[in-house]
């Protein structure tokens, strides 16, 4: 991808502009490794391209849906070394939707704990609260 203005590629700034990415975002996702280091120009410029572009919108797209970096590393090595199957892919996400499900689970069990404790709550100048006494239980919660 050229810039038609300057015949060059693109700069951090614009492949941020593109993605909607953070710029401190784009030096992480270089530092850690999960996208290439760009060829620079002759003044020491990061000049990035297409295929920067396409990375980091797979990247964010997958972070969007919940994935971990680790996760998204692991499709990353699938997809750089060409040996990724619909099944591999397949099955990586529905370890990943068991994991979401779950997080739902535990989230309705809280919504009901704590809609439940603010109920009983009064909310006057009384000195006891029960939430503040399930917060303090050392109890597992109910649900």
């Amino acid at each position: 991808m050229l810039d038609h203005v300057s015949g060059r590629g693109l700069q951090r700034a614009e492949l941020a502009r593109r993605t909607g990415c953070n710029l401190e975002t784009i030096r992480y996702y270089e530092k850690i490794g999960m996208i290439p280091d760009p060829p620079r120009t002759t003044s020491g410029y990061r000049i990035y391209d297409d295929t920067h572009v396409s990375r980091l919108r797979f990247i964010l797209r997958a972070r969007e849906l919940g994935f971990s970096i680790d996760d998204i590393r692991g499709l990353l090595v699938l997809v750089d070394g060409g040996t990724q199957t619909c099944a591999e892919v397949k099955e990586r996400t529905e370890r990943h939707l068991a994991d979401v499900r779950a997080k739902i689970a535990d989230l309705r069990r809280i919504e009901k704990v704590l809609a439940v404790t603010a109920a009983q709550c009064s909310g006057d100048d009384a000195p006891g609260c029960p939430v503040l006494e399930t917060l303090a239980s050392q109890g597992d919660l109910p649900g």
